[in-house]
């Protein structure tokens, strides 16, 4: 087990070494003014420098990465990105600026962002952006502040928004928390949104559908444009979840399908992927007829000179301090323009290949409620293996023994014993045989020794946990 720093300490030990007053040509330096000093031990652990370096080296060892490990996390893009993103995010111009400095001072970043909201704009096929949201879902909750704003400049007062089953949870959430009533559509026997139960639904009370494309199935929604259609006949508008765009990357965009709004994960499809509670960013898109109700400020560009407008009366309001995470945003601006067009292009036909791919492998082991063929991501059913006693969960948990993480489980919650997998673009094709091969053999557990499953794992520093326990009674420690 691996001790903590207090377990470690050794009274005198320090990882810090200062010129003392008894240091010959130093002697007359005080380094620390009087008043600054503790009269009080701080009851910190003391150890060497080189003590703390191997620790938490250690310790960061422990986690599963990206850069080590195999993430297949289903609707969470965890790929790998390339470091250079990181260079330029680091670059003093960008990592030392100051929200604060005036205008004239900051006219590098307020370039980039200018030029990321035109890149941003074209690829998605929308007009105008705002970059502030700092994660997929407060793009959503800014989306759904648009909607309201717009309908009320129109003098009407409408109160439903319609979410797909098989939505992403954070989509009704966004639009409860905005003042709507959410409406759910089922999907259809082929995982696509309902169109019969949509028509039901659709009246002149209904302010937006909020839909993914493609859905978190993995399947393209192949009547968007009559959906768009019968949504603008009502008056309605017709948001995007931007969380799947992966592999439509250079091959289609939401605004040519009819979508009014989108928001777009930054950390999921331009680099910086997200985990660790972020930091992330969700910039939303709209069409012209939208833009007004952005937040401000707003980057504008005057006889060659970028500078914040302030002055949008009709302004939602802002919805993040200064200008949302800008280090994200500089690494999805390198992103974009180290790949171009056709590298943009390559990568979303790269998402639907290796998808589609590890698909005709798993197919064969697994349910599949829905044939495909899909886009960047894909849901099988482990409810062939319950009559044995396993589920989901426990083959989740037997990967981590072999070092490969988890699909995510349990969602959609239309799919029973559901696993969404997402190979994504940047995995080759050898780690996705390993990955296959690897499902084959704990299929093969599970029918012959499902009690490995339940112990699950083994190999890893922590046991199984009792989540429902974990998530109840909460054991707060250094």
């Amino acid at each position: 087990m691996e001790k903590t720093l207090f377990e470690l300490s050794k009274e005198g030990r320090r990882a810090y070494s200062l010129p003392g007053e008894d240091t010959g040509p130093f002697q007359s330096i005080q380094v620390i003014p009087q008043e600054f000093l503790r009269e009080s031990e701080n009851g910190l652990p003391s150890l060497s420098e080189l003590e703390v370096v191997r620790h938490y080296t250690h310790l960061s060892r422990l986690n599963f990465s990206i850069d080590s490990n195999f993430y297949p996390l289903g609707s969470c893009s965890m790929k790998y990105n390339p470091k250079m993103n990181e260079v330029a995010a680091s670059l003093s111009g960008f990592a030392k600026v100051h929200p604060l400095q005036p205008a004239h001072l900051s006219q590098g970043i307020l370039s980039l962002l200018y030029e990321l909201e035109k890149l941003l704009s074209e690829i998605s096929g929308m007009d105008r952006f705002c970059l502030q949201s700092c994660a997929g879902a407060q793009g959503e909750f800014l989306g759904m502040l648009i909607v309201r704003a717009y309908f009320d400049s129109l003098g009407q007062k409408r109160t439903q928004v319609i979410v797909p089953d098989s939505a992403h949870g954070t989509n009704p959430s966004s639009a409860h928390l905005a003042g709507f009533t959410v409406v759910s559509v089922p999907s259809d026997a082929k995982g696509h949104i309902d169109s019969e139960a949509l028509e039901k639904v659709l009246n002149p009370d209904v302010a937006c559908l909020m839909l993914t494309n493609p859905n978190t199935l993995g399947l393209f929604e192949r009547d968007i444009l009559r959906v768009a259609k019968d949504m603008h006949k009502i008056g309605a508008l017709l948001y995007y979840d931007g969380a799947n765009l992966n592999p439509l990357l250079g091959l289609a965009r939401p605004g040519d399908m009819g979508f009014d709004m989108v928001h777009l994960n930054l950390h999921k499809t331009f680099s910086t992927p997200h985990g660790g509670g972020g930091p992330g960013a969700g910039p939303v898109g709209v069409k012209a007829h939208l833009a007004k109700f952005l937040p401000t400020p707003v980057i504008e560009k005057k006889e060659g000179e970028y500078f914040l407008n302030e002055n949008l009366p009709d302004s939602v309001g802002r919805v993040r301090s200064f200008y949302g995470n800008v280090g994200i945003l500089v690494r999805a601006y390198t992103y974009i323009k180290a790949l171009g067009k056709e590298g943009l292009e390559k990568t979303g036909q790269a998402a639907v290949l290796n998808a589609n791919y590890l698909f005709s492998k798993l197919k064969k082991i697994f349910e599949t409620p829905f044939p495909g063929p899909f886009m960047h991501e894909f849901v099988v059913s482990a409810k062939p293996y319950v009559k044995h006693g396993v589920r989901a969960l426990d083959i989740a948990k037997r990967l981590l023994d072999f070092g490969m993480h988890p699909p995510t489980v349990y969602f959609p919650l239309i799919v029973e014993e559901a696993m969404m997998i997402e190979p994504t673009e940047t995995e080759t094709r050898e780690t996705l045989d390993a990955y296959a091969d690897l499902m084959v053999q704990i299929a093969r557990e599970a029918q012959n020794a499902p009690e490995k499953l339940h112990q699950a794992p083994t190999e890893t520093p922590v046991r199984r946990l009792d989540e429902v326990a974990a998530a109840k009674e909460l054991r707060l420690v250094w």
